[in-house]
């Protein structure tokens, strides 16, 4: 038995580095599995479970990203720098202007926010310059044709037409530079096997198949292992690997055990995997993969008033008895009353389950500064370090005000894309934006909320035979300001519309009467956050609805510039 401490960076000597390892067990769960299927949920098991923030806490770890990046992101020869892989620009730390927080594998294409688990891991989440993210939109990654003109190509990052045999129905593909073509497929082998149960957008499916193996389309495997086998694991992906284990207690195992991919959808399908023998512990020896000792929950910046709550992951096997959790004082400072755990004892059957027991730890704290506290575990029974140590860190602020946004029209329309635009709050400190985009898929109305670094956001499925609307929101310690009034979206130089069909409206009270030349089709309603309130299939002259108080923007399909109307 033994118990490995994590250094947050590897070692380099010489000509050759020093691997980090797994906690010995921790991936022993895989040994002698033969069937694919089985060895690629085996591993779901083994890494799925993961600390996280509660599910209302989103918004402020969100916000903190950037602050982790500097652990995970940085060049190891130049902290100061950041280490993206989107560009060859240099940014340096800690100002985050001109980078975006970027979904490697993205969000969309399994409904973002309605899983918050994947939409805050690490293990697929980096630093992007701005234009080269936008760019990249929510394409599938491939390789990019030189047959015909390319969409964007900054010497990094390509978005373009895919060669022959890939893409999957795509429009455009995403290829990154050779030397991260293996990062990224190492990525994405980690997010199609710890999340083989999400449910993915029928709209996105490029890449994917709904389906826990294999998950990935062939032609999508069969270039990512191409990546993988071209461009090896590099010190790089190692060091990061640690740094994220240290934050959220899980790792990427086709970083930790390169060729893993090829038992699973390679060259070695069917054949037994063997983990290292010293990965292996004596059997019964129990084992505490998570927490780890030294490692840090840092709640990052936090409103005085408010609270912010990680879930802390326990994982073990063949533990007994109880282990005890308490909040302890760290060195000289004492912030103790800040912090809450949400049990002081833990029942060692449910850290030995499969997905292990989550502790809720909250940070409320009372007064502006930072403030420090260790949660100090023990009574492990049997485990040979007995205790262990996981330090609690939090940056208390006075809540923001934050002013209205001014959203501007959109630039750049074209036939298929856009630019959403807004006016930057003078006074304001802002983490991002919140674009709440409104429009059809399918025919029926979509709210989409789309996080913005920078005061513009290009949307590439425009539609402009639909209706298309916007609300901006600034967001600071994960509080929202008022959204923006609504920007409708229109392609200019379009024959028969608004001129050639008027439409006016008259209010008196709460009764709108239509005013048209001749009948209107899909008459649309929106309340002044972009939601829609009431859809006509068709409106005539003199026709008349009441509404409730409130301020409503008319649209109809021959009438795109909306009509503003105030109800008393």
């Amino acid at each position: 038995m033994r118990h490995i401490i994590l250094a947050a960076i590897t070692l380099i000597t010489c000509a050759a580095s020093l691997r980090a390892e797994a906690p010995a067990g921790y991936y022993a769960p895989l040994d002698g599995l033969s069937r694919p299927e089985e060895l690629k949920t085996a591993v779901c098991k083994v890494i799925n479970p993961h600390t996280t923030p509660a599910a209302n806490n989103y918004s402020t770890y969100y916000s903190d990203l950037s602050r982790m990046f500097r652990q995970t992101d940085v060049y190891p020869d130049d902290p100061g720098r950041w280490w993206e892989m989107y560009s060859n620009m240099v940014f340096r730390t800690p100002s985050f202007s001109g980078l975006n927080r970027e979904h490697s594998f993205p969000k969309s294409w399994w409904g973002g926010l309605t899983n918050i688990p994947p939409y805050v891991d690490l293990n697929h989440l980096y630093p992007s310059e701005a234009v080269a993210n936008q760019r990249k939109s929510n394409y599938p990654l491939g390789e990019v044709t030189t047959s015909e003109a390319v969409y964007f190509d900054n010497g990094v990052t390509k978005v373009g037409y895919a060669v022959g045999g890939q893409g999957g129905g795509a429009k455009y593909v995403f290829e990154p530079a050779d030397e991260y073509k293996g990062d990224f497929a190492r990525t994405y082998f980690y997010m199609v096997t710890c999340y083989q149960d999400l449910k993915w957008a029928t709209n996105y499916m490029y890449m994917l198949q709904q389906n826990t193996y294999p998950t990935l389309k062939p032609w999508a495997y069969e270039m990512l292992l191409e990546w993988s086998r071209n461009d090896p694991v590099s010190q790089k992906e190692i060091d990061r690997n640690e740094v994220v284990y240290s934050l959220q207690n899980n790792r990427n195992p086709f970083i930790d055990m390169p060729g893993l991919e090829e038992y699973i959808w390679g060259d070695r399908k069917g054949e037994t995997f063997h983990i290292n023998s010293s990965q292996q512990p004596p059997k019964g020896d129990p084992q505490l993969f998570s927490p780890v000792d030294g490692m840090a929950l840092d709640f990052g910046q936090v409103a005085v008033g408010s609270s912010e709550v990680r879930r802390l992951l326990f994982l073990g096997e063949d533990l007994t008895g109880k282990v005890s959790v308490v909040v302890s004082r760290d060195g000289d400072t004492d912030s103790r009353r800040m912090f809450k755990v949400g049990s002081s004892s833990i029942d060692t059957k449910l850290i030995n389950a499969a997905g292990g027991y989550y502790l809720e730890v909250t940070f409320s704290p009372t007064e502006t500064g930072s403030h420090r506290a260790n949660i100090t575990v023990f009574d492990v029974t049997g485990w040979g370090a007995g205790s262990l140590n996981v330090k609690l860190i939090g940056e208390a602020l006075d809540r923001p005000a934050l002013s209205r946004i001014t959203a501007l029209p959109a630039t750049d329309v074209t036939a298929d894309s856009y630019v959403a635009r807004w006016e930057v709050p003078a006074n304001d400190v802002i983490d991002y934006y919140i674009v709440n985009r409104t429009h059809y898929v399918d025919g029926a109305m979509t709210i989409d909320r789309l996080e913005a670094e920078e005061n513009f956001l290009l949307i590439s499925d425009y539609d402009p035979a639909a209706y298309d609307s916007y609300t901006v929101q600034s967001v600071r310690l994960g509080f929202e300001s008022a959204p923006s009034e609504p920007i409708v979206v229109a392609l200019g130089g379009v024959q028969g519309v608004d001129a050639g069909q008027p439409l006016a409206v008259k209010v008196v009270d709460a009764t709108v009467r239509f005013i048209c030349a001749a009948p209107q089709s899909s008459a649309r309603i929106f309340d002044i956050t972009g939601r829609l309130h009431t859809f006509l299939p068709v409106i005539e002259r003199n026709m008349e609805i009441t509404l409730p108080a409130g301020v409503y923007f008319i649209v109809t399909d021959s009438h795109l510039t909306p009509v503003k109307i105030l109800i008393r």
